[in-house]
């Protein structure tokens, strides 16, 4: 099984389709009124679909952002803002990962994720000409308040536990699942020593942001997620879509 898709409804596909083509490097495919952005590799697409518009980013809803992982994230921010793309400056956030942050043109949030934490990086990880060359989207990110009820829901569908994160200064940890037979160098799912790890799987993990008892709220443009080898439509533990990748 691989998680093969994020479905999210804009307000116009081949438009959308074209700053992740031109700005983050995806290759684009419409099939029908939908297009589909993505890269090369195990790691899902974004499959874009109309009569969306209006999304409005709020710290309260249950879907929250893609992450995309990169070799080196400074080098993709100049990237950015040589296009006129606003980002936020790379930091290294607490011990979880070396990081910045933009929003595409309807307003869905986009994490760069370095494969190293700062100070890590190999030299010449990236092409400074093509920084988005290696890139994969590497996490798919919802919020909930109950991660026993999506751990189960989700092991349940042949998702493996591959990481959990403290953020206690923030109020939450995070939960990164994913579709592999892959087990971590550290068995200890808490340890730091695993997070450059995940960060540079070539598939997508699915990430919950947990903040414990708190509800979060739908949102409309989110379209859950395709699956390959999900042989019917389900609903996740919080009742979004899952559909046959």
């Amino acid at each position: 099984m691989r998680t093969s898709a994020l479905r999210l409804r804009v307000d116009d596909p081949r438009q959308l389709a074209a700053f992740y083509r031109d700005i983050l490097g995806m290759s684009v495919r419409e099939e029908g009124a939908n297009v589909r952005v993505g890269y090369a590799g195990e790691d899902a697409d974004l499959l874009l679909l109309p009569d969306g518009g209006g999304y409005t980013h709020d710290r309260g809803q249950r879907y929250w952002k893609i992450g995309i992982t990169v070799p080196d994230v400074d080098l993709a921010a100049t990237h950015l803002r040589a296009r006129g793309v606003p980002v936020s400056d790379p930091n290294q956030f607490l011990d979880i990962g070396y990081m910045c942050h933009l929003a595409d043109p309807e307003g869905f949030v986009i994490e760069l994720l370095q494969h190293d934490f700062e100070g890590n990086r190999p030299l010449h990880a990236a092409d400074p000409d093509e920084p988005f060359a290696q890139a994969r989207i590497g996490q798919i990110t919802l919020r909930t308040g109950d991660i026993a009820a999506e751990d189960e829901f989700w092991r349940g569908q042949g998702m493996s536990l591959l990481s959990m994160q403290d953020v206690a200064p923030y109020g939450f940890d995070l939960h990164f699942y994913a579709f592999t037979q892959e087990t971590p160098p550290n068995p200890d799912l808490w340890s730091v020593e695993n997070r450059e790890w995940l960060w540079k799987r070539p598939y997508t993990t699915l990430e919950f942001q947990h903040v414990a008892g708190a509800q979060f709220g739908p949102v409309p443009d989110y379209q859950g997620i395709e699956i390959e080898g999900v042989p019917e439509p389900l609903t996740d533990a919080f009742g979004d879509p899952i559909l046959p990748g």
